[in-house]
């Protein structure tokens, strides 16, 4: 009997909660999540360049040049996962989508964190008081 494979984009049937992390709201994984397993779509609405230029906006996630999404949208679950310096998780996909992958086993009660890249981590977390990621907060506090 022949099973159904799963395409690479598409994610598992994970559970998740939103809840309090370091950094605020964060996303947490009620699964266990293997290694390489594609998690969660990030999903927003289009919008120009110039609104993308002008809003700058956190939820703003660049697909290519001159295609950008605004992920502030109430469907978008992905939305809540945190940045880290040292991630369990990816943002890749073809070109006009992002998904989030594992990028190791990820037990069931954990956040979900992925590095948000250089450009937004100097605009929207160095200038309101650096990183609160699990990597960064033992330096902080020391």
């Amino acid at each position: 009997m022949a099973t159904k494979r799963r395409s690479k984009y598409t994610p598992g049937d994970f559970k998740f909660r939103v809840g309090r992390s370091a950094s605020g709201k964060g996303l947490f994984t009620l699964d266990m999540i293997s290694k390489g397993s594609c998690i969660i779509e990030y999903i927003g609405k289009p919008v120009s360049e110039e609104v993308a230029k002008r809003d700058s906006g956190k939820y703003l996630f660049e697909l290519f040049p001159g295609k950008t999404i605004d992920g502030n949208i109430p469907q978008n679950l992905a939305r809540y996962i945190n940045h880290a310096c040292a991630p369990n998780c990816e943002a890749l996909g073809p070109r006009n989508r992002v998904f989030i992958y594992s990028l190791k086993n990820i037990p069931a009660g954990s956040e979900l964190t992925y590095d948000y890249g250089e450009e937004f981590f100097n605009k929207h977390i160095q200038p309101h008081g650096g990183c609160k990621c699990d990597t960064c907060r033992p330096q902080r506090l020391g």
